[in-house]
């Protein structure tokens, strides 16, 4: 049997490793082998025919988690054909190909393609020893559009791929080619099909998402200008935008805006300028902290989330206090801390001084101390104050979830039918819980 008969009713099995960008990548690839090929999901504990695995290689545990996977999902489908994606396939696609259990490894380049290569093997057009597809980054020059769900309320566009920057710790433009985007047009076009679905917020992802634009000509103000137009939309977020990318037009727009909520998450990656340096990063801490003043200043509620990355080669112990002491000062919300992982083939390898584990260990509770400080105190600043919370999460233990437009969780045991809507509230305390808080409903 050939052709997509061969494929229907078929069931297939998703697993996803990394960052946003990477489950609205595997929910496109997946609408493309339900709908095209006619597979069906494999539920919990259904032995699956495929499984699609989308890797992530940001640091060396990413690749170990990837492998890990891999073979955990080789025991419990022992007669699935497993096809490989993601950063870690471009980037050392012959290691998984050695992986058993493996039947095809597609780079950045390929993974569109995904049920054309499945049609070409079943076929028998594609020759084993080309069950590795990928292609040197460089000619990754396309965009595949992507759109996911988080539940019923939450979406995540795909609006760029890629990165032109070469910071000097970093993969991911070797892993995911030469930054470009799709048009506002097929963007806009996909918001409207999420708020058909019942979609409620969008969150924009990209590797680079402020560079868009270096395919079609716009910025990525006009953009969210037109995105903001889309009516059944209640909220949008900007998943990351470089300090230096995020220009005070950008904010001056989302403080006035109908639909974009006041929450920016901005990679700092180190408060030293001497790190900085080192890191190639393509702004100093004073731009940084000029674009908080800027944000606090219009936008005096806004939750903002800090990326920075510790223990990088050249952090000596001075370089860390200097970066410490200056995060402290920053009136942010909350710290994603990382700790330093050497990359093979990066720059930054090069630089003199490594720090060890257990230094970067330390150095990473500090920081994370100071966040669960920062965060905590703003969430106290909301007590009293009103908002309108969207209700994510269905119900367990009597008690719903969901997030202010500034990215409170909120708790509330009313279990009337509100997942999926948003209400207004008043922030009434915290509960027990770490880092949630309780509110009254407010009348409509």
């Amino acid at each position: 049997m050939t052709g997509t008969e061969a494929f229907e009713g078929k069931k297939v099995h998703f697993s996803t490793l990394g960052c946003k960008l990477n489950f609205a990548e595997t929910s496109h690839l997946g609408r493309l082998l339900t709908r095209d090929l006619g597979m069906e999901v494999a539920e919990k504990g259904e032995e699956a025919d495929f499984c699609l695995v989308n890797t992530c290689s940001v640091t060396e545990m990413a690749d170990k988690k990837s492998r890990q996977l891999i073979h955990r999902l080789h025991r419990e489908n022992p007669r699935a054909r497993i096809i490989v994606t993601g950063c870690y396939a471009q980037l050392k696609p012959g290691e998984i190909s050695k992986i058993d259990g493996v039947d095809l490894v597609l780079g950045a380049a390929q993974k569109g393609d995904l049920v054309k290569y499945l049609l070409m093997i079943e076929k028998g057009e594609l020759p084993f020893d080309q069950h590795v597809l990928t292609t040197p980054i460089g000619e990754a020059d396309t965009f595949v559009p992507s759109v996911s769900a988080e539940g019923r309320t939450r979406h995540f566009l795909k609006v760029q791929d890629g990165c032109d920057y070469r910071c000097s710790y970093c993969t991911i433009p070797k892993a995911r080619g030469k930054s470009r985007n799709g048009s506002i047009a097929d963007l806009v076009d996909q918001a409207r099909g999420v708020a058909k679905e019942g979609g409620k917020e969008i969150v924009l992802t990209g590797v680079n998402v402020g560079d868009f634009g270096k395919s079609t000509g716009d910025t990525f103000l006009d953009l969210i200008r037109a995105l903001d137009e889309v009516e059944g939309i209640e909220r949008y977020r900007i998943s990351s935008i470089e300090p230096n990318l995020l220009t005070p037009e950008i904010i001056d727009f989302v403080s006035t805006s109908r639909r974009f909520a006041p929450h920016f998450h901005i990679p700092l990656q180190s408060g030293s300028n001497e790190v900085l340096g080192l890191m190639r990063r393509r702004y100093r801490r004073e731009v940084f902290e000029e674009k908080i003043r800027l944000i606090k200043g219009a936008m005096p509620e806004a939750f903002i989330g800090v990326d920075v990355i510790v223990g990088a080669r050249g952090e000596t112990e001075d370089c860390f206090e200097d970066s410490r002491a200056f995060i402290d000062s920053l009136p942010v919300t909350k710290l994603h801390v990382f700790p330093y992982s050497e990359r093979p083939g990066t720059d930054a390898l090069a630089i003199p001084h490594s720090v060890s584990q257990e230094e970067k260990h330390r150095r990473s509770h500090i920081l994370l101390d100071i966040s669960e400080k920062k965060h905590l105190d703003f969430i106290g600043s909301q007590m009293g104050s009103a908002h309108k919370v969207l209700w994510e999460h269905a119900v367990k233990d009597g008690q719903m979830y969901g997030f202010t437009e500034n990215y409170v969780r909120i708790r509330h045991s009313e279990i009337n039918d509100l997942l999926g809507g948003i209400t207004p509230v008043r922030l009434t305390g915290m509960a027990e819980e770490a880092e949630v808080a309780t509110a009254e409903i407010l009348p409509f």
